[in-house]
């Protein structure tokens, strides 16, 4: 069962960038499926190590967007960004040491934060790229 639904509702309008989203969605989808199923370290920790690569991926490539389009909000956006991967890397740095386990309210965290992210601070430079011709 899906924490996370895709829907239009979620878009930035910028073809790109949604499927990139769409894949956090499915990695955290992918960690929730398997919490709830009671996986083992050896499947959760290949999911949450696949999470903290692409998530580090994809902000990289859109902080590249921003910064090419002279995006003025750029720098607290790279926050938001460095504030989630400093925790997600803490969580897994945690969870490899067995300190710590997958929890529904660490999943609940994952998902408020990435529809809060979207829907807040990235539908905020959605026109300025569009304008630019970012597909």
């Amino acid at each position: 069962m899906a924490i996370i639904n895709w829907s239009e509702n979620l878009s930035v309008k910028i073809k790109s960038i949604d499927e990139q989203h769409k894949k956090l969605v499915l990695l955290i989808n992918n960690l929730h499926d398997a919490m709830r199923a009671g996986k083992g370290k050896d499947v959760l920790g290949p999911i949450l190590d696949e999470l903290v690569s692409y998530t580090k991926t994809h902000f990289t490539y859109e902080e590249g967007l921003l910064s090419k389009a002279g995006y003025m909000e750029l720098q607290g956006h790279k926050r938001e960004h460095t504030a989630l991967i400093d925790k997600v890397e803490e969580l897994q740095k945690k969870y490899k040491a067995g300190n710590t386990t997958i929890t529904i309210e660490t999943m609940t965290f994952l998902k408020d934060w990435l529809n809060g992210h979207i829907l807040g601070t990235d539908r905020r430079y959605s026109d300025l790229l569009v304008s630019k011709g970012v597909k």
